[in-house]
Protein backbone atom coordinates (compact mmCIF):
# COMPACT_ATOMS: atom_id res chain seq x y z
CA UNK A 1 0.00 0.00 0.00
CA UNK A 2 0.99 3.49 -0.95
CA UNK A 3 2.09 5.42 2.31
CA UNK A 4 1.43 9.65 2.26
CA UNK A 5 3.41 12.31 3.68
CA UNK A 6 0.94 13.92 6.22
CA UNK A 7 0.84 17.39 7.86
CA UNK A 8 -1.38 18.33 10.77
CA UNK A 9 -1.84 22.05 10.87
CA UNK A 10 -2.72 22.72 14.43
CA UNK A 11 -1.36 20.24 16.19
CA UNK A 12 -0.94 21.43 19.35
CA UNK A 13 -4.91 21.61 19.69
CA UNK A 14 -7.44 19.55 20.90
CA UNK A 15 -8.62 18.50 17.46
CA UNK A 16 -4.87 18.05 16.29
CA UNK A 17 -3.77 16.00 19.66
CA UNK A 18 -7.06 13.71 18.67
CA UNK A 19 -6.04 13.40 14.94
CA UNK A 20 -2.49 11.58 15.68
CA UNK A 21 -4.50 9.37 18.23
CA UNK A 22 -7.05 7.97 15.16
CA UNK A 23 -4.34 8.17 12.60
CA UNK A 24 -2.43 5.61 15.03
CA UNK A 25 -5.15 3.47 16.05
CA UNK A 26 -6.25 3.19 12.25
CA UNK A 27 -2.82 2.22 11.03
CA UNK A 28 -3.03 5.32 8.35
CA UNK A 29 -0.41 4.95 5.87
CA UNK A 30 2.01 7.34 6.50
CA UNK A 31 5.36 7.70 4.85
CA UNK A 32 5.95 10.80 7.63
CA UNK A 33 4.35 12.60 9.84
CA UNK A 34 4.74 16.59 9.94
CA UNK A 35 2.72 18.48 12.95
CA UNK A 36 2.74 21.99 12.23
CA UNK A 37 1.27 24.98 14.45
CA UNK A 38 2.15 28.58 14.88
CA UNK A 39 5.62 30.28 16.09
CA UNK A 40 4.71 29.37 19.39
CA UNK A 41 4.39 25.70 19.14
CA UNK A 42 7.35 25.04 16.79
CA UNK A 43 9.99 23.51 18.40
CA UNK A 44 7.92 21.38 20.68
CA UNK A 45 7.82 17.85 20.42
CA UNK A 46 4.43 15.91 19.96
CA UNK A 47 4.21 12.12 20.41
CA UNK A 48 2.56 9.26 17.53
CA UNK A 49 3.32 6.25 15.87
CA UNK A 50 5.77 5.49 18.94
CA UNK A 51 8.14 8.57 18.09
CA UNK A 52 8.69 11.96 18.84
CA UNK A 53 8.04 14.65 16.24
CA UNK A 54 8.69 18.38 16.29
CA UNK A 55 6.42 20.92 15.21
CA UNK A 56 7.13 22.83 12.03
CA UNK A 57 5.97 26.51 11.80
CA UNK A 58 3.60 27.12 9.87
CA UNK A 59 4.31 28.89 7.03
CA UNK A 60 3.36 28.95 3.15
CA UNK A 61 6.73 27.04 2.15
CA UNK A 62 6.63 24.05 4.46
CA UNK A 63 4.21 22.04 1.93
CA UNK A 64 5.83 21.87 -0.65
CA UNK A 65 9.20 21.95 1.21
CA UNK A 66 7.87 18.79 3.21
CA UNK A 67 6.04 17.22 0.21
CA UNK A 68 2.73 16.95 1.67
CA UNK A 69 0.37 15.04 -0.17
CA UNK A 70 -2.30 15.19 2.69
CA UNK A 71 -3.06 18.36 4.75
CA UNK A 72 -5.36 18.23 8.01
CA UNK A 73 -6.28 21.65 9.03
CA UNK A 74 -7.75 22.22 12.18
CA UNK A 75 -6.28 25.98 13.49
CA UNK A 76 -9.01 28.10 12.93
CA UNK A 77 -10.55 29.73 10.10
CA UNK A 78 -8.53 32.63 9.60
CA UNK A 79 -5.35 30.12 9.32
CA UNK A 80 -7.36 27.61 7.02
CA UNK A 81 -7.99 31.13 5.26
CA UNK A 82 -4.71 32.31 4.68
CA UNK A 83 -2.62 28.76 4.34
CA UNK A 84 -5.17 26.42 2.39
CA UNK A 85 -4.55 27.27 -1.07
CA UNK A 86 -1.00 27.43 -0.27
CA UNK A 87 -1.05 23.45 0.71
CA UNK A 88 -3.41 22.70 -2.11
CA UNK A 89 -1.45 24.56 -4.90
CA UNK A 90 1.58 22.99 -3.56
CA UNK A 91 -0.16 19.51 -4.52
CA UNK A 92 -1.56 18.36 -0.98
CA UNK A 93 -5.54 17.43 -0.77
CA UNK A 94 -6.72 20.10 2.01
CA UNK A 95 -8.79 18.11 5.10
CA UNK A 96 -10.34 21.60 6.09
CA UNK A 97 -11.86 21.25 9.76
CA UNK A 98 -12.74 24.98 9.90
CA UNK A 99 -16.24 26.47 9.28
CA UNK A 100 -14.25 29.26 6.21
CA UNK A 101 -14.40 26.56 2.99
CA UNK A 102 -17.60 24.56 3.95
CA UNK A 103 -20.07 26.24 2.23
CA UNK A 104 -17.79 27.24 -0.91
CA UNK A 105 -20.36 25.77 -4.05
CA UNK A 106 -16.58 24.54 -5.25
CA UNK A 107 -15.65 22.56 -2.15
CA UNK A 108 -17.09 18.87 -1.28
CA UNK A 109 -18.70 19.14 2.10
CA UNK A 110 -18.95 15.41 3.38
CA UNK A 111 -19.42 12.62 5.54
CA UNK A 112 -18.49 9.40 4.56
CA UNK A 113 -20.99 7.30 5.92
CA UNK A 114 -23.62 9.96 4.06
CA UNK A 115 -22.03 11.49 0.52
CA UNK A 116 -18.52 9.97 -0.33
CA UNK A 117 -19.59 10.54 -3.70
CA UNK A 118 -18.61 14.11 -3.02
CA UNK A 119 -14.62 13.23 -2.22
CA UNK A 120 -14.46 12.90 -6.04
CA UNK A 121 -14.84 16.73 -6.88
CA UNK A 122 -11.84 17.68 -4.54
CA UNK A 123 -10.32 18.25 -7.38
CA UNK A 124 -11.85 22.03 -8.22
CA UNK A 125 -10.19 23.43 -5.19
CA UNK A 126 -8.00 20.65 -3.71
CA UNK A 127 -9.89 21.06 -0.42
CA UNK A 128 -12.43 18.86 0.85
CA UNK A 129 -14.49 20.83 4.06
CA UNK A 130 -15.12 18.77 7.47
CA UNK A 131 -18.72 19.99 8.59
CA UNK A 132 -19.67 21.40 11.75
CA UNK A 133 -19.71 18.48 14.84
CA UNK A 134 -23.10 18.92 15.09
CA UNK A 135 -24.00 18.78 11.52
CA UNK A 136 -21.57 15.57 11.18
CA UNK A 137 -23.86 13.57 14.18
CA UNK A 138 -27.06 14.59 12.80
CA UNK A 139 -26.72 14.06 9.25
CA UNK A 140 -25.70 10.37 10.13
CA UNK A 141 -28.82 9.65 11.44
CA UNK A 142 -30.85 11.32 9.13
CA UNK A 143 -29.74 10.10 5.75
CA UNK A 144 -31.01 6.51 6.20
CA UNK A 145 -33.94 8.10 7.30
CA UNK A 146 -34.15 10.31 4.44
CA UNK A 147 -33.55 7.74 2.01
CA UNK A 148 -36.31 5.23 2.78
CA UNK A 149 -38.63 7.66 3.75
CA UNK A 150 -38.47 11.32 2.41
CA UNK A 151 -37.79 14.12 5.21
CA UNK A 152 -40.20 17.16 5.34
CA UNK A 153 -38.68 19.16 8.42
CA UNK A 154 -36.40 18.87 11.54
CA UNK A 155 -36.16 20.42 14.59
CA UNK A 156 -33.04 20.44 16.63
CA UNK A 157 -32.08 21.21 19.87
CA UNK A 158 -28.27 20.72 20.56
CA UNK A 159 -26.45 19.93 24.56
CA UNK A 160 -23.19 20.65 23.22
CA UNK A 161 -20.02 20.26 25.61
CA UNK A 162 -17.82 22.93 26.14
CA UNK A 163 -14.84 21.41 24.47
CA UNK A 164 -16.75 22.35 21.32
CA UNK A 165 -14.99 25.68 22.45
CA UNK A 166 -11.58 23.69 22.48
CA UNK A 167 -9.21 23.15 25.22
CA UNK A 168 -9.46 26.97 26.43
CA UNK A 169 -13.43 26.19 26.97
CA UNK A 170 -12.46 22.82 29.15
CA UNK A 171 -10.05 24.95 30.87
CA UNK A 172 -12.81 27.25 32.04
CA UNK A 173 -15.60 24.94 33.00
CA UNK A 174 -12.39 23.05 35.32
CA UNK A 175 -11.79 26.54 36.69
CA UNK A 176 -15.17 27.65 37.40
CA UNK A 177 -16.29 23.86 39.38
CA UNK A 178 -12.68 25.02 41.44
CA UNK A 179 -14.17 27.75 42.65
CA UNK A 180 -17.42 26.65 43.53
CA UNK A 181 -16.18 24.02 45.39
CA UNK A 182 -13.91 26.79 47.28
CA UNK A 183 -17.34 28.99 47.44
CA UNK A 184 -15.49 31.25 45.03
CA UNK A 185 -18.18 30.88 41.98
CA UNK A 186 -19.18 34.46 41.98
CA UNK A 187 -15.69 35.87 41.24
CA UNK A 188 -15.07 33.12 38.39
CA UNK A 189 -14.39 34.94 35.05
CA UNK A 190 -15.83 34.02 31.81
CA UNK A 191 -13.93 34.17 28.88
CA UNK A 192 -14.35 31.48 26.36
CA UNK A 193 -18.07 31.76 27.22
CA UNK A 194 -20.25 34.74 27.30
CA UNK A 195 -21.84 33.93 30.69
CA UNK A 196 -20.22 31.53 33.35
CA UNK A 197 -20.81 28.24 32.28
CA UNK A 198 -20.30 26.24 35.53
CA UNK A 199 -23.65 25.14 36.38
CA UNK A 200 -25.58 27.13 33.52
CA UNK A 201 -26.59 26.29 30.40
CA UNK A 202 -26.13 29.16 27.54
CA UNK A 203 -28.45 29.28 24.52
CA UNK A 204 -26.00 30.67 22.34
CA UNK A 205 -22.78 29.16 20.51
CA UNK A 206 -21.37 31.74 18.35
CA UNK A 207 -22.48 35.05 17.00
CA UNK A 208 -26.07 36.30 16.42
CA UNK A 209 -27.20 36.69 12.93
CA UNK A 210 -29.71 39.68 12.05
CA UNK A 211 -32.66 36.24 11.54
CA UNK A 212 -31.81 36.00 15.26
CA UNK A 213 -30.48 32.39 15.14
CA UNK A 214 -26.66 31.87 15.82
CA UNK A 215 -23.96 30.84 13.37
CA UNK A 216 -23.54 27.52 14.72
CA UNK A 217 -27.55 27.18 14.38
CA UNK A 218 -26.99 28.73 10.20
CA UNK A 219 -24.18 26.14 9.85
CA UNK A 220 -26.29 23.33 10.96
CA UNK A 221 -29.27 24.18 8.78
CA UNK A 222 -27.42 25.11 5.46
CA UNK A 223 -24.39 22.17 5.86
CA UNK A 224 -27.24 19.85 6.42
CA UNK A 225 -28.61 20.20 3.22
CA UNK A 226 -25.33 20.91 1.28
CA UNK A 227 -24.31 17.37 2.39
CA UNK A 228 -27.97 16.02 1.63
CA UNK A 229 -28.86 17.16 -1.54
CA UNK A 230 -31.69 18.45 -0.12
CA UNK A 231 -34.10 21.24 0.87
CA UNK A 232 -35.29 20.03 4.14
CA UNK A 233 -37.29 22.77 6.35
CA UNK A 234 -34.37 23.06 9.70
CA UNK A 235 -34.51 24.75 12.80
CA UNK A 236 -31.81 24.94 15.44
CA UNK A 237 -31.37 25.88 18.78
CA UNK A 238 -27.71 24.83 19.95
CA UNK A 239 -26.95 25.11 23.51
CA UNK A 240 -23.81 25.33 25.52
CA UNK A 241 -23.62 22.76 28.40
CA UNK A 242 -21.35 22.11 31.25
CA UNK A 243 -19.90 18.81 30.22
CA UNK A 244 -16.25 18.48 28.96
CA UNK A 245 -17.09 16.34 25.81
CA UNK A 246 -19.12 14.70 23.65
CA UNK A 247 -22.78 16.62 21.58
CA UNK A 248 -25.71 15.73 22.75
CA UNK A 249 -29.00 16.58 20.34
CA UNK A 250 -33.11 16.24 20.54
CA UNK A 251 -34.38 15.64 17.33
CA UNK A 252 -37.91 16.09 15.64
CA UNK A 253 -38.38 14.66 12.51
CA UNK A 254 -41.42 14.86 10.24
CA UNK A 255 -41.65 13.07 6.87
CA UNK A 256 -44.03 13.33 4.18
CA UNK A 257 -45.57 9.79 5.21
CA UNK A 258 -46.23 7.89 8.57
CA UNK A 259 -43.23 6.32 9.50
CA UNK A 260 -42.94 3.44 12.09
CA UNK A 261 -40.75 3.88 14.90
CA UNK A 262 -40.01 0.13 15.46
CA UNK A 263 -39.20 0.02 11.49
CA UNK A 264 -36.90 3.64 11.99
CA UNK A 265 -35.21 1.85 14.85
CA UNK A 266 -34.52 -1.55 12.61
CA UNK A 267 -32.89 1.14 9.79
CA UNK A 268 -30.66 2.95 12.10
CA UNK A 269 -29.26 -0.54 13.66
CA UNK A 270 -28.77 -1.18 10.37
CA UNK A 271 -26.97 2.34 9.74
CA UNK A 272 -22.99 2.52 9.05
CA UNK A 273 -20.93 3.77 12.50
CA UNK A 274 -24.33 4.23 14.54
CA UNK A 275 -25.29 2.19 17.41
CA UNK A 276 -29.20 2.09 18.57
CA UNK A 277 -28.88 2.32 22.64
CA UNK A 278 -33.27 2.37 23.05
CA UNK A 279 -34.13 0.12 26.18
CA UNK A 280 -35.87 2.39 28.25
CA UNK A 281 -36.71 -0.70 30.51
CA UNK A 282 -33.65 -0.52 31.09
CA UNK A 283 -32.66 2.61 31.53
CA UNK A 284 -30.63 2.46 28.46
CA UNK A 285 -29.87 5.53 25.99
CA UNK A 286 -27.73 7.50 24.67
CA UNK A 287 -25.43 10.02 27.14
CA UNK A 288 -22.27 11.73 26.78
CA UNK A 289 -20.19 9.10 29.14
CA UNK A 290 -21.27 6.51 26.70
CA UNK A 291 -19.83 8.53 23.67
CA UNK A 292 -16.93 9.42 24.80
CA UNK A 293 -13.71 8.89 23.49
CA UNK A 294 -16.08 6.39 20.66
CA UNK A 295 -16.20 6.49 17.07
CA UNK A 296 -19.81 6.39 16.58
CA UNK A 297 -23.03 7.88 16.79
CA UNK A 298 -25.60 6.52 19.35
CA UNK A 299 -28.93 7.08 19.25
CA UNK A 300 -32.56 6.67 21.31
CA UNK A 301 -35.88 7.62 23.01
CA UNK A 302 -36.58 6.81 19.36
CA UNK A 303 -40.36 6.90 19.57
CA UNK A 304 -43.46 8.34 17.17
CA UNK A 305 -44.97 11.68 18.37
CA UNK A 306 -48.32 11.25 20.20
CA UNK A 307 -50.69 13.46 17.95
CA UNK A 308 -48.96 13.10 14.51
CA UNK A 309 -47.79 9.23 12.92
CA UNK A 310 -45.36 11.44 10.64
CA UNK A 311 -43.31 12.51 12.62
CA UNK A 312 -40.88 10.77 15.01
CA UNK A 313 -38.17 12.03 18.03
CA UNK A 314 -35.18 11.11 18.51
CA UNK A 315 -31.96 11.60 20.98
CA UNK A 316 -28.25 11.75 19.84
CA UNK A 317 -24.72 11.71 20.93
CA UNK A 318 -21.74 11.32 19.91
CA UNK A 319 -17.70 12.49 20.72
CA UNK A 320 -17.68 15.62 19.16
CA UNK A 321 -13.81 15.88 19.17
CA UNK A 322 -13.65 12.06 17.20
CA UNK A 323 -16.95 11.65 15.76
CA UNK A 324 -17.47 15.40 14.87
CA UNK A 325 -14.38 16.48 13.85
CA UNK A 326 -10.74 14.47 14.07
CA UNK A 327 -12.82 11.20 13.43
CA UNK A 328 -14.89 11.92 10.38
CA UNK A 329 -11.36 13.66 8.83
CA UNK A 330 -9.38 10.43 8.68
CA UNK A 331 -12.63 8.97 7.48
CA UNK A 332 -12.28 11.54 4.36
CA UNK A 333 -8.93 11.21 4.10
CA UNK A 334 -9.08 7.30 3.57
CA UNK A 335 -12.00 7.38 1.14
CA UNK A 336 -9.75 10.06 -1.24
CA UNK A 337 -6.99 6.93 -0.91
CA UNK A 338 -9.45 4.98 -2.86
CA UNK A 339 -10.15 7.48 -5.69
Amino acid sequence: MKKYNVGVVGASGAVGEELFKILEEQNFPIAKLIPIASARSAGEEIEAFGQKHVIQELTPEIFAKENIEIAFFSAGGEVSAEFALHAAKAGAVVIDNTSYFRMDKDVPLVVPEVNPQDIALWKKKGIIANPNCSTIQMVQVLSPLHQKYTIKRVDVSTYQAVSGAGKKGMEELIMQMQKFFAFELEEAESKAFPHRIALNLIPQIDKFMPNDYTKEEMKMIDETNKILHSNIAISATCVRVPILRSHSESITITFENEVDSNEAKKLLEGAKNIVVCDEPEKLLYPMPMIATDTDETYVGRIRNDLFDKKILHLFCVADQIRVGAATNAVRIAQEWIKL
